[in-house]
């Protein structure tokens, strides 16, 4: 079993929500629900790990909050 980190943006003139897994090329999608994203998501990885396990271009490290004062 394989784990990856996918972040959530929600699109405020679509209402959709936005998937993407940071360095890793094409793994991105949208949908309506939380949970069809992550359905959707999945199956986008599963189609790209056909070709192989990528050699991801970045890795997800955290978020942290930026005070402007």
């Amino acid at each position: 079993m394989k784990t990856y980190t996918a972040i959530v943006e929600k699109c405020s003139d679509t209402g959709l929500y936005i998937g993407y897994v940071p360095g890793f090329p094409g793994a991105h999608t949208q949908a309506k629900t939380l949970d069809e994203l992550n359905n959707n998501l999945k199956e986008v990885i599963e189609m790209l790990l056909i070709d192989g396990e990528p050699d991801l271009d970045t890795e997800f490290v955290g978020t942290q909050n930026v005070v402007l004062v």
